[in-house]
């Protein structure tokens, strides 16, 4: 009999499908099986609901009954989680992958403390040119940073991992957004422990150590 179904599912949001590789494929929690929703969908929360309760419909056809979500509430309004309510699948806590990386009660801390902050993760700093000058327009029509930006004091970049490739990236973007620059390393924050509960206590590896929280680090811009 084919074991595939009996193993715990995730159903991830392509933002995280590196952090999510690396948590079972690569290092940490092979028993659990990963499918990905495409991570463009993280400038369509709208669409959230529809996608994921597709995919959890997709898996229980196929004999699966272990699934788990790895979303955050990502800007449905609540949505999300109506459909995961109906469909019986949990998810990642938290309103946002910020507060899942971040942790938290330290996340709560940081908006409290500087409300005009846009957050960058590995992802977002990778594709900062795709996703937020090419797809909020600001290559094609410069005068809207102002409109856009206006508000903001900071780009906060929680990085996952130790990349200098990434961490100019985002000192980059943040100039390209007129902001001061921070840099917070977080690991994989809460997305590992959640992940790990998945596996039988037994079967679980130690979380690699990039998983684990560091104390902040602010990088001058």
């Amino acid at each position: 009999m084919n074991p595939g179904p009996r193993r715990p599912l995730v159903i991830g949001c392509g933002a995280l499908a590196r952090e999510l590789v690396a948590l079972t494929r690569r290092a940490g929690f092979p028993e659990v099986d990963l499918t990905m929703i495409p991570a463009t969908l993280h400038n369509r929360p709208e669409q959230i609901p529809a996608a994921v309760r597709a995919r959890i419909r997709r898996a229980r056809a196929a004999g699966r009954d272990r699934i788990f979500v790895a979303y955050a509430d990502c800007g449905t309004g609540g949505l999300l989680d109506r459909v995961l309510e109906e469909e019986g699948v949990a998810r990642l806590e938290g309103a946002h992958c910020y507060e899942v990386y971040a942790g938290r009660a330290a996340f709560a801390q940081l908006a409290e403390a500087e409300m005009g902050t846009f957050y960058l993760t590995d992802f977002l700093a990778r594709n900062f040119d795709r996703l937020v000058v090419r797809g909020l327009g600001l290559d094609r029509h410069p005068e809207l940073l102002p409109m856009y930006f206006g508000n903001y004091t900071r780009v906060l970049y929680l990085a996952q991992t130790d990349d200098p490739a990434l961490t100019v990236a985002a000192r980059r973007g943040a100039r390209r957004l007129g902001l001061r620059f921070e840099r917070r390393f977080t690991g994989y924050g809460e997305l590992a422990p959640a992940i790990g509960a998945l596996v039988p206590p037994g079967n679980r590896p130690a979380v690699p150590p990039v998983a684990a929280a560091a104390a902040a680090t602010q990088v001058p811009a």
